[in-house]
């Protein structure tokens, strides 16, 4: 059996991936193309992409020999699903696995946001900093506030969890599907808007793609505090980033801290030009044991689906 690895992943899930299957480990950054998926889908059993190979509707031909994407990573925005089951081919992707490491930045990403953390780090690297003083680069206090997580499933309640016995912080939350038992103390409103507004940090943990395309848009930044910090950790492309340009540098809101962009990776110029935003380079799952386990669960997946089993992990 022949699979294609899209992206080099951590040594062990290789060497596994080696022992089972005739490999092909793509080289390079860039994700694969239309032409190339193509070509792929007609040359390989299985296929382990990830974030930035699109698997768009086109690219499926009429007679695949691919019988699963197992896609590395719990978003799947990037697979059109729908059109690779009329195709005959199984997708999977990794959850779980995500989930305390996701919850992790986007704690990360809030004090940063929250304490200038950033900022600070630049002005001592450029030599700027000129000794401890009581009014320096004065921050927003953490502990004790509201939170608001926008998508309230495995990721959210993770991080929901962590505000709340971490740092005592009061927790609302909005979800789509309205009424669904948390495993965390917590508040549902049932209006975006509401939500947003009665928190001092919002904080985004929703699938991409879909109706959460710009999903947080002008309209949702114009019913935050003035004094709120908008942090985003699940996709770039359910955020309207002019939207949130321009609510940063008018002071709609105080601050952000993002890990994701709409168009990866490229990030627009006047993002990385204000100071009152804290960027990462797409870390959510940046961990070698994190990334590890994907790997081994997206070749789970793979092994079940070429012997004829039910993977453990199927998208519907």
């Amino acid at each position: 059996m022949k699979i294609l690895i899209t992206r080099a992943l951590p040594k062990a899930v290789l060497d596994r991936a080696r022992t089972h299957f005739d490999v092909t480990l793509r080289e390079g950054l860039v994700p694969m193309q239309p032409d190339e998926i193509r070509a792929a889908l007609a040359e390989y059993d299985a296929i382990l992409p990830t974030l930035g190979d699109k698997f768009t509707a086109d690219t499926f031909i009429d007679a695949p020999r691919t019988q699963i994407i197992a896609n590395f990573g719990v978003g799947y925005n990037h697979i059109d699903v729908d059109a690779a089951q009329k195709a005959g081919i199984t997708v999977t992707n990794t959850p779980d696995t995500v989930t305390d490491a996701t919850a992790d930045i986007a704690l990360t990403l809030l004090l940063m946001t929250a304490r200038r953390a950033g900022e600070g780090e630049r002005v001592l690297r450029a030599g700027d900093w000129h000794g401890w003083q009581p009014t320096q680069m004065l921050g927003t206090h953490v502990t004790g506030k509201t939170v608001a997580i926008i998508g309230m499933g495995r990721i959210g309640q993770a991080i929901a969890k962590r505000c709340h016995f971490g740092f005592g912080m009061e927790v609302v939350f909005y979800n789509r599907t309205k009424g669904k038992p948390v495993d965390v103390p917590a508040r549902e409103v049932l209006d975006l808007h509401d939500v947003v507004a009665a928190a001092d940090f919002v904080v985004t943990a929703v699938p991409g793609g879909g109706d959460n395309t710009n999903l947080i848009d002008s309209d949702v930044f114009a019913a935050m505090k003035s004094t709120a910090h908008f942090v985003n950790i699940a996709r770039g492309d359910i955020v309207d980033e002019d939207a949130l340009i321009s609510a940063l540098e008018s002071g709609t809101i105080a601050g952000a801290g993002l890990d994701v962009y709409a168009k990866e990776p490229l990030v627009p110029a006047k993002l990385v030009a204000l100071e009152n935003v804290a960027l990462l380079p797409h870390l959510g799952t940046a961990a070698l044991e994190v990334r590890g386990a994907m790997g081994m669960m997206a070749l789970d997946n793979i092994i079940a689906v070429l012997s004829g089993e039910k993977p453990a992990n199927p998208v519907t």
